[in-house]
């Protein structure tokens, strides 16, 4: 156990190196060749190779590094230990490259003999969140002055005779994985540990490539860390009887990535097991399951390709003694080091879903879903990178870096941006999502989290070409672009136009800060005119009571009023209309959803925001059996053509929790500087922690009567500027009245009639009296 959670922690190293060396090519490991077994079907969908090496080795390595390359998937063992389980990423960074690993082996090495073995699995089909090279292939690479072994024809190799594929349902186009089917009778034996002399149908490997040879081509290092694994877990399970055969439920604790493992005895053997887990089938669509033959007598089998639910099923003969059940949860390696509490415990029980929604949706990138798609589309990948910043360490940010330079890398020769990428079988541009992508809430927002400027220093010349595509009509209003497909939100009463102008100027704003990030004020001033043209063109669709193009027809969306609100479109002599229409108009999906609460806090109206939360997500918060949230705003019907019930884009309240409620946020790139300006709305009693690139920062707000309790935790090097909510009168700082260092703000800082603090690091407790004002509906002034 020690040795894993050492290689684990490497794995976060490297995942965390600067940037600069994340994306570097394989130049340390020459000689290493792509190697594969030249029997026939060795490229074909599905296939499983196994590997086999021997090293001599006199003295031990202090390290020794080892880079590996494989399509698609591989498994690592040395001397017969586990060192990686499912290593590899999907391809590819670009459409024409490839990841590779680094993993430091030298605690599972001994002195004499050292078996190293490797079991490769080759997706072979392309999916919307890889692409298929056509070739299995695998690349080992390790040199040194004591530990030196490059892939080669020495090495041995067979495909893995037990491993096949199902038969129908078979997993939607698309997911690229396969099921898994394992009969283990055709089983090879302990051939991870066997003497070379002793392995049956083992060949010399051919070499098929030299690094960087095509369909493989460039490799980059991983960015991320390898799987966390939290080891092999007992579980309960009930056998029912059903006819022929019987139904066996495992109860998983929450909805998680696993892989399930089954100790059996079967006096015959030649008996079918089915695997599957309650998504297997859902979305609307058959997903992952797998199968299991048995051979004669007892046997464990775990099935390596991860499912994802919340229940494990299997059908299996009623003469087959299932003995055991248990399950491996694997997942992105990261903690939820963000949390948070209150007193209404509708939020409590948000907040706990949103959060395991979250985590099940992240591993090789961000996922829309865990089930039907595994694709990184980036309308979720927007809300999903905001909620992490609020609720997991900051590796995660390594992910939302993958998925950043992976949007620019697949960028077409047009310019045209699109996902979900990387995919192999999927190409057409989704505006509205590209737009949110490169803008305030995309890009922006993670180098304001991060002040990682040397990510957007890489991305901003394909920004800058994207941007360039989108035209204005003659009344300066965003033009319609088409894309491949023209998707503003799901459900009805979408008023296009309008929601990619809005969408359109927080493009715009995100590239003209970019710009001056980077020392260039002249494309900012070029971003900064455009947005006043495409506003002034918005405008012009005012009709009186609500924002709507002239060629929209439907009821009013209130979609498009939240993105004039939060472009800056909209400014306050509008809030008093717009409330009354949030207050009668619900068309936006959980996705957009996020969207309209922001706007609501923006406008004041944060009491109102949190009630609209609560009402319109009752259903999957309330939902006993679901420990995550859906897609659409309920099951079936309302879940928008049977949508998942996975789907972590339906957590984004948890941002505007953090957000405006608490109203932590960075106000300077790379929380140097953070606000902390609560908005309690009806919530008496308020606690959160959000882990951030400083450290923890923290608040605690506290209700009593006319008294307002509050603290804030500064981490080291960092300063806050503490906004007080309407209402405070009289702070006191730790017992003492603020002293001139602490009520001296920033201008660009400065609220007015607001009382602010500025708090370098410490722990800080605030008190003042407070009458809050009522959450209020402005009256319109238009």
């Amino acid at each position: 156990m020690r040795r894993s959670v050492k290689i684990r922690a490497l794995f976060c190293l490297f995942a965390l190196l600067p940037l600069q060396n994340s994306g570097a090519s394989l130049r340390e490991c020459p000689g290493a060749r792509w190697i594969s077994t030249a029997e026939e079907g060795a490229d074909c969908p599905n296939s499983w190779i196994a590997f086999r090496r021997d090293v001599e080795l006199k003295a031990l390595p202090a390290v020794a590094p080892v880079c590996i390359a494989a399509d698609t998937k591989y498994w690592l063992w040395i001397n017969g230990e586990c060192v990686v389980f499912e290593g590899g990423l999907k391809r590819g960074p670009t459409p024409g490259s490839t990841y590779y690993d680094r993993v430091d082996i030298a605690p599972f090495l001994r002195k004499g003999t050292n078996r190293i073995a490797v079991l490769l699995w080759h997706f072979g089909k392309d999916g919307f969140s890889h692409k298929d090279s056509g070739r299995a292939g695998l690349l080992f690479s390790a040199t040194g002055k004591r530990f030196s072994l490059r892939s080669d024809s020495l090495w041995l190799c067979r495909i893995h005779p037990a491993f096949g594929d199902t038969g129908d349902p078979r997993p939607n186009f698309r997911l690229a994985e396969s099921n898994i089917r394992f009969d283990a009778r055709r089983d090879i034996g302990p051939w991870q540990t066997a003497a070379l002399s002793d392995l049956e149908g083992f060949r010399n490997a051919r070499e098929i490539g030299c690094r960087g040879d095509a369909p493989w081509g460039g490799l980059v290092e991983r960015p991320i860390p390898q799987w966390k694994d939290f080891g092999v877990r007992e579980a309960r399970f009930e056998r029912f009887s059903a006819g022929e055969t019987d139904s066996v439920i495992v109860r998983l604790p929450y909805n998680m990535q696993m892989t399930p493992v089954i100790t059996l005895d079967d006096p015959q053997g030649g008996s079918p097991v089915g695997i599957s887990t309650d998504h297997s089938f859902a979305g609307g669509t058959s997903n992952i399951r797998a199968e299991y033959v048995t051979r004669r007598g007892v046997q464990q089998y775990e099935s390596l390709g991860w499912m994802n639910g919340q229940e494990l099923r299997l059908i299996l003969p009623k003469h087959v003694a299932l003995t055991r059940v248990a399950y491996r949860e694997t997942g992105y390696d990261t903690e939820p080091q963000g949390s948070f509490r209150c007193d209404d415990d509708f939020y409590n029980r948000f907040w706990q879903k949103a959060l395991r929604t979250l985590y099940v949706n992240m591993r090789d990138n961000y996922f829309d879903c865990p089930d039907r798609e595994r694709a990184q589309w980036w309308g979720d990948v927007v809300v999903l990178m905001g909620e992490s910043f609020y609720a997991y360490s900051i590796s995660a940010h390594a992910l939302m870096r993958k998925a950043i330079l992976e949007l620019a890398g697949w960028q077409k020769p047009g310019g045209e941006l699109f996902s979900p990428i990387p995919a192999g079988n999927y190409d057409s541009e989704l505006p509205g999502q590209m737009l949110a992508a490169v803008g305030r809430y995309g890009f922006w927002n993670y180098y304001m989290n991060t002040g990682d400027l040397e990510t957007i220093r890489r991305v901003y010349p394909a920004v800058k070409r994207y941007l360039s595509l989108w035209k204005t009509d003659d009344t300066g209003l965003t033009a319609f672009r088409k894309g491949g497909w023209t998707w503003g939100d799901w459900g009805d009463n979408r008023d296009i136009r309008l929601i990619f102008a809005g969408w359109h100027c927080l493009a715009l704003e995100g590239a003209a800060d970019m710009a001056l990030a980077l020392g260039l004020p002249g494309d900012a001033a070029d971003y900064r005119a455009l947005m006043a043209r495409v506003k002034e063109g918005f405008l012009r669709c005012w009709d009186g009571n609500a924002f709507r193009h002239p060629e929209y027809h439907g009821c009013t969306d209130d979609r498009v009023q939240a993105l004039a609100v939060l472009s800056g479109i909209a400014d306050e002599s509008y809030y008093g209309k717009l409330s009354e229409i949030f207050r009668t108009q619900f068309h936006a999906s959980p996705y957009m959803e996020k969207y309209v609460m922001e706007a609501l806090f923006r406008m004041g109206c944060g009491r109102y925001a949190m009630e609209r939360t609560a009402r319109r997500f009752a259903d999957m918060v309330d939902d006993p059996g679901s420990t995550t949230l859906f897609e659409g705003w309920g099951i079936g019907e309302k879940g928008y053509g049977g949508g998942t019930t996975n789907h972590a884009w339906s957590g984004g309240a948890l941002t505007v929790i953090a957000g405006q409620l608490c109203g932590i946020r960075p106000l300077e790139p790379g929380y140097s500087v953070f606000g902390v300006e609560p908005d309690p709305a009806s919530f008496r009693d308020v606690s959160i922690r959000v882990p951030t690139v400083r450290g923890i920062v923290g608040e605690e707000l506290r209700i009593e009567g006319a008294r307002l309790s509050l603290r804030v935790i500064v981490p080291e090097g960092t300063t806050a500027v503490v906004t007080l909510p309407q209402g405070a009168a009289g702070p006191r700082v730790d017992g003492r009245s603020p002293s001139a260092g602490q009520l001296r703000v920033a201008e660009r800082y400065r609220k007015p009639a607001r009382i602010q603090l500025s708090l370098t690091s410490g722990d800080y407790r605030i008190e003042s009296e407070f009458d809050p004002a009522p959450d209020g509906l402005p009256v319109s002034g238009s």
